[in-house]
């Protein structure tokens, strides 16, 4: 088992990491009943492609080219759509560090890195994906 997740009451989750034990809580958006205090499950979901864009080209960097992307920033933005209500597109900002030093095939190595992430690869083929890459 990955997880565990209970039901806390007022549309809010609380979901623990079995492995770490660290926990996080979730709860509904203010546009659909929600408080929106905290991330709701589809923002869960942008921000897990975000973390895994960003964590795979690490460890491509790292082994394939021997360098870091400590610095990286990802700006992830979640667009809803609805009948029925479901993310329709993602948008993805990747910014690079300015002391980040690579070629055009590194830099395409590490995009095309980012646009195969497990993640990626496992969400519904009708949610638009916009990603951009901005190198320093």
């Amino acid at each position: 088992m990955t997880s565990q997740i209970i039901y806390k009451g007022g549309l809010r989750t609380e979901a623990t990491h079995l492995q770490s034990g660290t926990s996080i809580e979730t709860d509904a958006p203010t546009d659909n009943q929600g408080k929106g205090e905290r991330f709701s499950p589809t923002d869960l979901v942008a921000t897990a492609l975000a973390t895994c864009m960003v964590t795979t080209m690490a460890i491509k960097a790292r082994s394939a080219m021997n360098t870091d992307l400590d610095g990286t920033r990802v700006e992830a933005t979640k667009i809803m759509a609805a009948d029925p209500r479901r993310i329709g597109k993602l948008v993805m900002h990747v910014f690079f560090p300015s002391n980040l030093v690579l070629d055009d095939k590194q830099k395409e190595l590490l995009e095309r890195t980012a646009r195969t992430c497990p993640v990626e690869r496992s969400l519904h083929p009708d949610i638009e994906l916009d990603m951009q890459f901005n190198w320093g």
